[in-house]
């Protein structure tokens, strides 16, 4: 007869539990499985922070489109602007994580108002995850046609002459085509005035109508240069655009490194389903990779960005170091 120790019993002990926990474990992740595979069951909502019009707006508008038609029920768009895009940023955050509410941003929500608003009524990186990045977007160094410069080798020369008289628009402090701005006087040795808006949208209705000097585009006043009523003098990114492949970077003319794209994307309320993530990752990448909005995105001076959730975060964390230093120097604070 053999003799059953105590380790050989723990050995049988064991064995038999292995598949009932693995049996348990099926059981509890069958209802997540079945109700991430029937997501969406409702519309959806996208909360874009910033007005109608603006660069994050028709990003969005340009996504949802086809994104409903991929998940089989509505996506609704709407705007909630101001504070530097938190009082929309903050909505989501508050919302059910579900996957039925989700954020279109700048990465700057992440990587950039956390430095400028001290204040912030929640934390964008642990009451947000990211989802998908949906462009990146250059800024476009613009003028009206009638400004007394050529090159920015000569709108430089003309600040320096006219020191504190240049004013810049932006859409709101903090906001990436403002800290373009500052990136350039910084590197350009110049002195200008920066005026805030509440999007992208009315500065450049300012810049049209000559309220104000000049204006670090993310990409909504392409078609005033197409139409010849605005300037355009370089490209803030660190490659020229596809769009106007004569146009020179700003490190190209002398500026060496000067980098201010900008990524768009989605975000959802922290602790959403990481199956909805992947979905809804996976349905905007197919998006991204279409004729159709890659025609779109061109038109506002964008190229589609496709990533994971975790590369676009990385991106927001990189961001948030490579601007850390300049917003602590100028001392910019949101609005």
């Amino acid at each position: 007869m053999p003799i059953r120790t105590p380790i050989s019993r723990s050995k049988r002990a064991l064995a038999g539990a292995v598949p009932r926990l693995l049996a348990m474990l099926l059981v509890a992740s069958a209802p997540l499985a079945a109700w991430a595979q029937a997501y969406p069951a409702k519309p959806v909502k996208v909360i874009v922070n910033f007005p109608p019009g603006g660069a994050a707006d028709q990003i969005a508008r340009a996504v949802t489109l086809p994104l409903q038609e991929a998940l089989g029920q509505p996506v609704v768009v709407e705007n909630r602007a101001g504070a530097g895009g938190n009082i929309g940023g903050e909505a989501v955050a508050r919302a059910a994580p579900d996957g039925y509410t989700l954020l279109m941003s700048s990465g700057g929500m992440v990587s950039i108002n956390p430095a400028i608003y001290p204040k912030m009524a929640f934390d964008p990186a642990k009451d947000l995850v990211p989802v998908a990045a949906a462009a990146r977007v250059l800024v476009f160094l613009e003028v009206k046609p009638d400004f007394p410069a050529r090159t920015v080798q000569e709108f430089i020369a003309h600040a320096k002459a006219h020191p504190g008289k240049l004013s810049y628009g932006s859409p709101g402090n903090g906001s990436s085509p403002h800290l373009a701005g500052e990136l350039f006087r910084e590197m350009a040795g110049v002195d200008t005035v920066h005026v805030p808006y509440k999007g992208a949208a009315p500065a450049m209705q300012d810049l049209l109508g000559g309220q104000i000097d000049f204006m670090f585009d993310p990409g909504i006043g392409l078609t005033h240069v197409r139409a010849g009523k605005l300037k355009l003098l370089a490209v803030g990114s660190p490659q020229r655009s596809s769009v106007f492949p004569d146009v020179p970077t700003l490190s190209e003319a002398g500026l060496r490194g000067f980098d201010a794209d900008t990524y768009f994307g989605f975000y959802a309320p922290a602790g959403v389903p990481a199956e909805v993530v992947a979905r809804l990752n996976r349905e905007i990448n197919k998006i991204l990779a279409t004729p159709a909005y890659r025609e779109r995105l061109s038109s506002l001076g964008g190229e589609p960005a496709p990533m994971t959730p975790q590369a676009f975060g990385a991106k927001a964390h990189d961001d948030a170091e490579r601007f850390g230093k300049l917003i602590k120097e100028r001392g910019i604070r949101g609005d």
